[in-house]
């Protein structure tokens, strides 16, 4: 930066991002409930692994294992181990790997599964059963009650074999309130849980709906942990889990890059870097390796993501349009986070490039030229070149390439010496 560009550090500006000031609005921090402690559950191996075409193996399982603890995750739900035996010997071997992140089992609320998470020695079980009475009744085809004994039942056995007990209630937010609250009081009475999971399994949920649901069981249930779990069917899993943390939710269920079933989790990456940059929430996780964990992961699983995706997509800090990039040549020296909310380096990403094609201007081309020690003075070439090269773009209908580019820009050039 120069000496005549100067500002005040605050939490939404510093040397690393750029977000907005309103986010800090009095009226919005009032709103702020945020756990003393933020913690990230990562539910890939598990929920991320049911995405259509998606099918990991035992020895991949725990390489992704590796790399979620050392990104820093707090948790990891390894599996179901009663339903496949993969899953079993994955976590088995997880365990001595001496991970960083806490080892969790997903299970069915049954004490034989329960069982197999105790005798596996995992730090913690998350029991599912459902919370809507139309899938207990249609689903499952059971009785309310058949449900809650073998709640009750699944957790008191967990908890009595050491196990950190998460009741992870199906479909828990668009069943009716009276009916879920009373099967989550019998189990709270009768049976145990550590932790409450508002889950949003159909990811029917608002971001503001996500916030009074999650501050309502804080309410109701003083002295619990507060989970969150959603899916991201409306395009909403992220922003609803960011407002279940600022609603106080202790800990937040995520994948990478969003894998799971339907449209997929919430993204990880979009929580860690909105909670950090936007809120002034750091929850530990290493954001330099954000995009290395997910090229990972994403390439084992043969499940790229979309190439603008926020934070991981691999084209995000290309740019082609020239006026933007006119801009960028003017300020890249006083301050490039004048034109980007964040430095893309600090996850891991490549820095700024430019693309050649259709929405190319004159910055473009001269910035290339300079590179070939071609003249960028002659606005006569300039132009000429420019207009060939977004013909050849419209006609590829892809941008060019780097060499094409040069190729192209020498034999127009042979007309102007």
């Amino acid at each position: 930066m120069t000496e005549e560009y100067t500002y005040e550090r605050t939490p939404w500006r510093n040397d690393q991002w750029y977000t907005s000031f309103w986010n800090f609005d009095q009226f919005a921090q009032d709103l702020f409930h945020f756990a003393d402690k933020i913690q990230i559950h990562d539910v890939t191996l598990r929920d991320g692994e049911q995405q259509s075409r998606v099918a990991l193996t035992k020895d991949q399982k725990i390489a992704i294992a590796e790399k979620l603890s050392d990104v820093g995750i707090h948790r990891i739900e390894a599996g179901m181990p009663a339903v496949s035996r993969d899953d079993y010997e994955a976590i088995e071997e997880m365990l001595k790997r001496n991970l960083k992140s806490d080892i969790y089992c997903f299970s069915r609320c049954m004490v034989s599964d329960a069982k197999l998470a105790a005798d596996l020695g995992v730090k913690g079980v998350v029991m599912e059963i459902p919370a809507n009475e139309l899938l207990i009744k249609y689903g499952y085809r059971w009785e309310t009650e058949k449900a809650i004994q073998a709640a009750v039942e699944a957790t008191r056995y967990a908890h009595d074999r050491g196990l950190y007990v998460v009741l992870f209630l199906i479909d828990f937010s668009r069943a009716d309130y009276g009916y879920a609250t009373r099967f989550i009081d019998a189990v709270n009475e009768q049976g145990y849980f550590d932790a409450l999971t508002c889950v949003d399994t159909m990811g029917a949920l608002s971001p503001l709906g996500s916030y009074c649901m999650v501050r309502a069981m804080k309410e109701r249930y003083a002295g619990k942990k507060i989970e969150f779990h959603s899916h991201d069917d409306f395009g909403m899993g992220s922003a609803n889990t960011v407002m279940a943390a600022v609603a106080g939710a202790d800990v937040l269920h995520t994948s990478v890059a969003a894998m799971g079933e339907r449209a997929g989790n919430t993204s990880y990456e979009d929580v860690v870097m909105t909670l950090k940059m936007m809120f002034n929430q750091d929850v530990g996780i290493d954001i330099s390796k954000l995009c290395e964990t997910a090229g990972f992961v994403t390439d084992l699983a043969h499940s790229p993501c979309r190439a603008n995706r926020g934070i991981i997509g691999p084209v995000i800090s290309e740019m082609e349009a020239g006026l933007p990039i006119g801009w960028f040549e003017r300020i890249k020296h006083v301050d490039p986070l004048i034109l980007f909310p964040y430095r893309f380096p600090i996850t891991g990403h490549k820095d700024i490039t430019y693309t050649i094609g259709k929405g190319s201007g004159a910055p473009t081309i001269k910035f290339y030229l300079e590179e070939m020690g071609l003249p960028t003075d002659n606005d006569d070439f300039v132009k000429e070149l420019n207009v060939a090269v977004k013909d050849m773009s419209m006609m590829m209908t892809h941008s060019l390439s780097v060499p094409q580019f040069r190729d192209l820009a020498k034999k127009i050039y042979k007309k102007y010496v």
